[in-house]
Formats: C-alpha cells, structure tokens, sequence
C-alpha cells in the first residue's frame, strides 16, 4: 500500500511539473507566433504561388528537428514528428494563401503587396486569417518538438496552399495535396484544423458536430432561345425571359422544396450574360451561380430539382436549356464521434463556458476533402477584441484579427495532439 501512495505522489508531481513546464513554453511561444503572423501577413502570396510562405515554415520545421517534405500540391510543407513511443498518427493543418484584396487597416504591418489578378490590378491582403493560422500550427510544432517524450505515436503537420481555390487551369489546395498522398506514408487516423473567426471574441471556441460548412457547387446554365427583332417577339423565343423563370423557380425549391428546419440550403444567381443591343432579343443566355448545402440528402434532392426544372421551364416557353455542377468543396462535416472524443480537450483548455456549439455556416473549406478520406474535426477560434460591435467580415478589406487570441489555437492543438496519441 505504501509503495502505491508513493507511486501516486510521484505521478501527481511529474504531471504537475509537466503541465508548469508545458505552461511556460506556452508563455515563451507567444510572441514567436505573433511575429511570424505579422511577417506572413505583410508578405501574403496568391493560392498556387506561396513560395517565400512556403520556405519560411519549413526553415522552421527543419530548425526544430522535424522531417520535412515541400512542393507538396507545388507550394505546400509537410513535416513530420516522430513521438518517443509508437502509436496513431494524427494530422494538423493550416492553410496558408492569400486572397486578391486591397488591405485599408492602418496597421505597421499592413500588407503593400500589389498583383494583377484576373487581369485586375488588386492588392494582396490575409483577409481570411490563414496567417494566423500558419503561426498557430509553426507554434504548436515547436511545442511538440520539445515534447516528443510526451507523443504515442507520429504528428504530421500539414501546410496546405491554394484554400481558396487554385488559378484557373490548375490543380491545387486539399484534393491536389490527398491526390499526392499527405494522408499516407504514415496513414492518417484523423485530421484537426482550426479557423480564426474575426466575429467570434477572443478566449471562445466555437464547433458543431455533423455538418459545420457547407457543399459549394458552381453551375452554369445556358439557355437556347431563337432570336428575333424586339418589336417582334412573337416570331422568337426570349431566352432572357426563360431564364428570368428558371431563376424565379430555383427559389422555390429553397422556399418550398427544401427541409430548412433540418439544414440551411441556399441557391444563388450571381451571374447573367445575354444580348447585344436594347432591340434584339438574344437567342442564347447563361446564368452561373452556386448552391450551398449541409446534407448529402438535400444536395442530392436540390441537384436534381434543378436540373429537372431547368429542363421543363426551357420547353414549356419554346427553348432548351441544360445545367452544368462543378464541386468546389465538399460538405466540412464534424465526425460525431471524434467530435465527442475531443469535446473534453477544448474544454480543459478553454474553460467549458468558452466552448460553444455554433450554427452552421454557408460557406465553404477545402479541409472538407480531409475528412472525406478520414476522421475530422474542425472548429472556429475566437480573434474578435471582447466588446466589439462592429467586427468585419472575412474577405473584405478592413477584415482584423486580435492577436491575443492565437495562443488558445496553440494550446488547444497541442492539448488535441496529446489527448487523441495518448488516449
């Protein structure tokens, strides 16, 4: 009895020193992160052409012992930490490109950077956070390294470019990077990524386990009319006036089709190019927009719809008209059970009263062809300043992060990384 008191003591004062000494370097990393943030945010790079991003995380990686693999997806870093002791192989990732907007933030490093875009002269701005985001993950890559003692198993830390889409004719982002094998070589039992959220304050986690992001089709419908003279319309078909309809009918499946009480679903026309002159009636149009989904159920349901109504309001006025999908990213959706593993994690490190279940959101992520292959859990940092009202969104020019809030992204990884190897 007494050799098992002594065992007991021993343990609480090696895990007590262990969490001091895990506080410390949490303490010692925080201001690492918030320079690398403001060296990656004055010096932001267009998805597919992160390559000074790219070397300066895997000069880090190499810096701190880990193995490192780069032109992964053409600018993508992959490291690799091998724990102490055997076991799962967990995966972490931050995205790393930058968006085509003019920055209009008066900060000392505000981004100058300036490209043509699309044949559009623009600036180059992190108006989505994944600056934030390459520092938490280089962060919790120095925490790791020094704590490989402490890991069952293997980390691999994954630095993916091209999240907000490749140039067109290209290949990139998370389907080039699972294309070229980052879940293999070690097999990946489950995937852990963050977004810093400019509208969530600092100190809060939010998550949802199920769908968390939607589905982002693009489509493109082209409508087949017969031309005619404007004074005449009898003696044509308007393709502008068929799709004036389809586009009034696409609504209704939303309001009147859709289970909305289940899951959001949205379906926008963002785009309709058609005619030449105020008096002719144009014999062709197209229309391209997108649709936003949560289920795999009401993105079948929704999908086919369309394409059946598309077809019948074209004939029922005289034409033709066909609808095209292109899949942008799938549905992020929050493995349940991970989801429920992990919960505990978040909650030891941000206080449960910090981590709260969110709605979900209409936009889109990449991420989501991760966890089409394996287990995923992703979840929104909190990066607003506490009290303010009015926060800007994602992808505008005044878009702003606190910094103070990224520390909780390191620790919370970290405490992930442990929790789910050690488990």
């Amino acid at each position: 009895m007494k050799y098992l008191i002594l065992l007991f003591v021993l343990f609480g004062i090696t895990n007590s020193y262990t969490q001091t000494n895990l506080e410390q370097q949490f303490e010692e990393i925080e201001s690492k992160v918030i320079e690398w943030r403001r060296y990656f945010h004055q010096n932001p790079e267009l998805s597919n052409q992160e390559f000074k991003t790219a070397e300066k995380i895997a000069a880090h990686l190499r810096s701190l012992g880990i193995e490192v693999q780069t032109d992964v997806a053409i600018t993508g870093v992959v490291g690799l930490l091998k724990g102490d002791n055997p076991g799962k192989v967990i995966a972490l990732r931050a995205d790393i490109d930058a968006l085509p907007v003019t920055e209009r933030n008066d900060l000392p490093f505000k981004s100058e950077v300036k490209t043509t875009f699309l044949n559009t002269e623009t600036g180059v701005m992190h108006a989505c956070g994944h600056d934030t985001h390459i520092a938490i993950l280089m962060g919790v890559a120095e925490i790791l390294s020094k704590n490989k003692d402490k890991i069952n198993g293997t980390v691999k830390f994954i630095f993916q470019p091209a999240e907000e889409g490749p140039p067109p004719g290209e290949e990139g982002g998370a389907k080039l990077m699972i294309k070229e094998g980052v879940l293999e070589n070690p097999k990946v039992d489950a995937i852990f990524g963050l977004h810093i959220d400019s509208e969530i304050e600092v100190g809060k986690i939010a998550y949802k386990s199920g769908g968390i992001m939607a589905s982002v089709e693009r489509f493109v419908i082209n409508v087949k009319g017969k031309q005619s003279h404007g004074a005449e319309p009898w003696s044509g078909v308007d393709s502008i006036l068929i799709s004036a309809k389809i586009i009034d009918g696409l609504q209704t499946i939303i309001s009147r089709e859709a289970n909305l009480t289940d899951e959001p679903a949205v379906i926008t026309v963002g785009k309709i190019t058609s005619g030449t002159r105020f008096n002719i009636i144009p014999e062709s149009a197209e229309l391209i927009g997108t649709v936003r989904t949560l289920s795999p159920d009401m993105k079948e349901m929704i999908q086919r719809r369309m394409k059946e109504m598309v077809e019948t309001i074209a004939k029922a006025y005289g034409g033709i008209a066909r609808i095209e999908f292109q899949n942008n990213t799938a549905i992020t959706y929050n493995d349940p059970d991970l989801v429920t593993q992990i919960l505990p994690s978040l909650q030891s490190v941000a206080g449960s009263k910090n981590v709260i279940i969110t709605k979900p959101i209409t936009g889109g992520e990449d991420f989501s062809y991760f966890q089409e292959v394996v287990p995923g859990f992703y979840f929104f940092l909190g990066g607003m300043t506490p009290g303010n009202k009015n926060a800007f969104p994602h992808h505008t020019p005044d878009f702003f992060i606190d910094e103070s809030g990224m520390l909780l992204g390191v620790k919370t990884l970290t405490q992930i990384t442990f929790d789910f190897l050690n488990n």
